[in-house]
C-alpha cells in the first residue's frame, strides 16, 4: 500500500502490483464490478504498455462499510500492464467513444518462459486480451473515495 492516506483516519489508497497467479487473483477480485469508458484504455505499443482507467468498487471497504452503516465507496483505480506485445478485443466496439464497458475479472493464460495471454473478461461477452511476455501489471488509486452513486455494493445474489 501506499504511504499517503486521503484523509484522517482513512485507509491509504491501494497501490499493488502483479506478478503472480496468487497475485493476479487479489488483483481481479478488487476490480470486479468497475466499470470505464472504452476510450479510457490505452496501448503504448512502442512501451509496450496497456493502460486503462477503471472506477471500481472498493471491495476492501465493504465490510468496514456495512460495520459502520455508511454508504458504500467507489474510487478511480489506474490498471498498468507492461511487457504487452500485442492487444486484441471482441464482443464491442472499440471505435464507440459513449460506450461503457464493466470488468468482470482478470485471468492469466500461460505459454512457455513465463510468456502468455492476460484476458480482462467483461459483461456482455467481451474480453479485452493482452499478450505478454510476462505478467507484470498494477492497481494504483489516483482519487479519493466516493459515495457510489446508488450507495450500494454490486449485488451478486450473495446479500
Amino acid at each position: 500500500m501506499a504511504d499517503a492516506t486521503f484523509e484522517e483516519g482513512r485507509e491509504a489508497p491501494l497501490n499493488l502490483g502483479a506478478e503472480t497467479d496468487e497475485d493476479l487473483k487479489v488483483l481481479s477480485a478488487l476490480v470486479q464490478d468497475a466499470v470505464f469508458p472504452v476510450t479510457e484504455m490505452r496501448w503504448q505499443a512502442s512501451k509496450h504498455r496497456f493502460a486503462l482507467l477503471i472506477n471500481r468498487f472498493r471491495w476492501e471497504d465493504r465490510a468496514a462499510a456495512e460495520r459502520r452503516a455508511r454508504a458504500y465507496e467507489r474510487v478511480q483505480s489506474l490498471l498498468v500492464v507492461d511487457n504487452v506485445m500485442r492487444v486484441a478485443s471482441q464482443g464491442f466496439d472499440r471505435s464507440d467513444n459513449e460506450l461503457v464497458l464493466s470488468l468482470l475479472s482478470l485471468s492469466f493464460e500461460p505459454a512457455e518462459d513465463g510468456a502468455g495471454h492476460l484476458v480482462l473478461t467483461l459483461a456482455g461477452d467481451g474480453a479485452i486480451r493482452l499478450s505478454v511476455e510476462a505478467l507484470e501489471m498494477h492497481l494504483r488509486d489516483v482519487t479519493r473515495p466516493y459515495t457510489a452513486p446508488s450507495g450500494k455494493a454490486p449485488d451478486h445474489g450473495d446479500s
